[in-house]
C-alpha cells in the first residue's frame, strides 16, 4: 500500500468537488476491501516466480447485506471479462460483491465470492452469478501460476470498509501498468446537487492501460513530453500487445436511479478513460459497472408489488458530468499513487516521474491549490 499523496496533493486541478474522502466510500454504505499477493525472486530465471497480483472488493451495501442494488453496465472494447453482467442486463440488478483481479484467476475469484455469501448466507436467491472483472497483470507477475485462491477473496470481502481507500499497488490492482508506468487501484468521487437534492457519485478503476505517447494530465500530452523519461525495453517482447491494456470502472451513487439509466451513467466513464489518453484499442478490455444504493428494498420476494423513486432524465446531466470527472482523476490518482515495481523475469515498471509531471503542469499553467469548479 502507497503513502505517496494523491492527485490533488500535487496540485493537478480537476472538475468537481470531490466528497469527505475523494473516493467511491464517500457513497454511504459501499466498502472496499483488498488482499494483496506479493511473493517471489523478481530476476530473470528465477527459481520462484514473481507474484504481483491480489484481488479488490468493493460491496454496494456493505459486507454484511445480500439487499441487490439496481445496476447496468457498457462496454467501451470488450477484450475483457465481467462475469455476472447477463444477469445484470437482464434483471437489472446486482446481486453479489464486485470483484477484480488478474485475467487468469477470473475463476477461482468467482469460486470465492460464492464460497464466502454461501458461508455467511449472504446469498439472495437459491444460485449466485457474482460479477467479477479482471486486467492482465503478465507483464510482472506469473499469471500462469493461478496464485490467487478463493481464501484471499475471502480475506479482500472480510477486509472491506468505508473511508479512505488505498491505491497504487494494492488487490487486483497491484501488477498492473498505465501508459507503460506503474498503474493499479485508484478512485474519486463527486457532489452533485440534481433536482434540489445533493447525491454523491464516487468511481473506482483498475487501470492497466495506455501508451506511453498517449497520457494526458489535466488536458497536457505529458506522455510526449516525458517521452525521455526511462527506457520501454521490458515491454519489447510483448509486441501487438504494446501499451495497449485493459480498465475497469466501477461507479457507484446513492441518487436513485434505474437500470437504464444507470447503463447511461456507465457510458460517461468512458468520456473520463479518453480525456486522459485512453483509445479502447482491440486487444483492450474496457468494461464499466454502475449501481444506485439508493431503493433499498427493491429486489424484495415477499411482494408482488416494489414502490422506488428515480430521477427524471431531465435531471441526469450533472451525473453524466460527475461519473466523467471521477473516473478521469481515479485514473490519475491510481497512476501517481502506484510505485516503481521489479516483477517476473526481472521486468521493471517506473513510477510515473511526478516531480517532472508537475514542472510541465506548471509550465503550462495547469496547477492549482484546490481543485477547479464547474
Amino acid at each position: 500500500m502507497t503513502t505517496r499523496p494523491r492527485a490533488r496533493d500535487y496540485g493537478i486541478p480537476f472538475r468537481g468537488s470531490p466528497g469527505a474522502w475523494n473516493a467511491i466510500t464517500d457513497v454511504a454504505g459501499i466498502e472496499v476491501g483488498y488482499c494483496t499477493l506479493i511473493a517471489g525472486t523478481a530476476r530473470k530465471g528465477a527459481p520462484a516466480p514473481a507474484v504481483r497480483t491480489g484481488v479488490t472488493a468493493i460491496l454496494p451495501r456493505g459486507k454484511n447485506s445480500k439487499d441487490p442494488v439496481f445496476a447496468g453496465t457498457f462496454t467501451l472494447n470488450g477484450a475483457g471479462e465481467m462475469t455476472g453482467s447477463h444477469w445484470v442486463a437482464e434483471s437489472g440488478f446486482l446481486e453479489s460483491p464486485i470483484a477484480i483481479t488478474n485475467t487468469h484467476s477470473v475463476g477461482a475469484v468467482h469460486e470465492g465470492i460464492i464460497e464466502w455469501q454461501v458461508r455467511r448466507k449472504l446469498m439472495f436467491g437459491l444460485f449466485s452469478l457474482p460479477l467479477v472483472a479482471e486486467t492482465f497483470d503478465g507483464l510482472l507477475s506469473d499469471v500462469n501460476g493461478f496464485h490467487v485462491r478463493p481464501d484471499h477473496v475471502h480475506t479482500a470481502l472480510e477486509s472491506a470498509k468505508t473511508g479512505t481507500v488505498a491505491e497504487g499497488n494494492v488487490g487486483g490492482g497491484t501488477g498492473m501498468c498505465l501508459f507503460q508506468w506503474k498503474g493499479g487501484s485508484g478512485t474519486a468521487s463527486r457532489l452533485v446537487d440534481s433536482a434540489a437534492e445533493r447525491h454523491s457519485v464516487g468511481a473506482f478503476v483498475q487501470g492497466n492501460f495506455g501508451k506511453r505517447a498517449d497520457a494526458v494530465v489535466a488536458g497536457i500530452p505529458v506522455g510526449v513530453l516525458l517521452a525521455d523519461a526511462e527506457s520501454l525495453a521490458d515491454w519489447a517482447d510483448f509486441g501487438t500487445i504494446l501499451g495497449r491494456g485493459s480498465i475497469i470502472v466501477v461507479v457507484g451513487t446513492d441518487a436513485p436511479l434505474l437500470p437504464r439509466q444507470l447503463d447511461r451513467l456507465a457510458k460517461r466513464a468512458a468520456l473520463g478513460i479518453a480525456r486522459t489518453g485512453g483509445n479502447g484499442g482491440n486487444l483492450s478490455g474496457d468494461l464499466v459497472i454502475a449501481f444506485s444504493t439508493a431503493n433499498a428494498g427493491a429486489a424484495r420476494t415477499d411482494a408482488a408489488l416494489s414502490r422506488i423513486e428515480t430521477l427524471s432524465n431531465a435531471a441526469l446531466d450533472p451525473l453524466f458530468e460527475a461519473a466523467a470527472d471521477a473516473t478521469e482523476e481515479a485514473i490519475v490518482n491510481a497512476l501517481v499513487a502506484a510505485e516503481t515495481m521489479v516483477g517476473v523475469e526481472g521486468r521493471r515498471v517506473s513510477s510515473i516521474p511526478v516531480e517532472r509531471l508537475v514542472e510541465i503542469l506548471r509550465a503550462h499553467n495547469r496547477l492549482a491549490t484546490a481543485a477547479v469548479k464547474r
